[in-house]
C-alpha cells in the first residue's frame, strides 16, 4: 500500500501527526501538571496534593504519557527509600507559555462562560434527535 506524504501539516486530517501531537496536551490533566511543574521538580505526592481532584491512577497515567512523549523527565534518586522527582524537559518547558495563556483566558472569561452556561441551561432545548429530524425535513 502506498501512502501519500503530506506536504504540510493539516490538523483537520485524521492521519496528520499534528492532531496526535495536539492530543498530548488536550486532556484534562496535562496542562495542570505543566502548571504544577512550571516552578521546578516535584515529587509524585507533591503533584498529587497540588492538583485537587486528580486520582493517583490518573496522575500516574498522565506522568507516564508525558514522559513517553518527552515532556517530563522522571529522576529516581538512589536513596532509601527512593525519591522520585518529575520535572519538565526543555520540550515540556515550551508548553509553559501556551498553557499559561489558556489559564489567563480561563480566568478572564470565567464569568462570561458561567453566564452563557446558565442561559443555555435555562432555555428550552429539544433533544438532538428532534432537532436533527426537523432540519432534515426542512431540506
Amino acid at each position: 500500500m502506498v501512502t501519500k506524504k503530506q506536504s504540510r501539516p493539516d490538523i483537520f486530517r485524521a492521519d496528520c501527526l499534528s492532531r496526535d501531537t495536539l492530543q498530548l496536551i488536550a486532556d484534562e490533566w496535562t496542562p495542570l501538571v505543566v502548571y504544577a511543574l512550571e516552578e521546578g521538580a516535584m515529587r509524585f505526592s507533591q503533584i498529587l496534593k497540588r492538583i485537587d481532584g486528580i486520582s493517583t491512577k490518573m496522575l500516574t497515567q498522565t506522568l507516564r504519557a508525558m514522559e513517553r512523549n518527552g515532556l517530563v523527565q522522571r529522576v529516581v534518586h538512589a536513596v532509601v527509600p527512593p525519591i522520585v522527582e518529575y520535572s519538565l524537559t526543555p520540550l515540556g518547558q515550551t508548553l509553559v507559555k501556551p498553557v499559561n495563556m489558556l489559564q489567563m483566558w480561563a480566568y478572564e472569561h470565567l464569568q462570561e462562560v458561567a453566564r452563557a452556561r446558565m442561559a443555555y441551561d435555562q432555555s428550552d432545548h429539544p433533544p438532538i434527535q428532534e432537532e436533527t429530524a426537523t432540519r432534515v425535513q426542512q431540506r
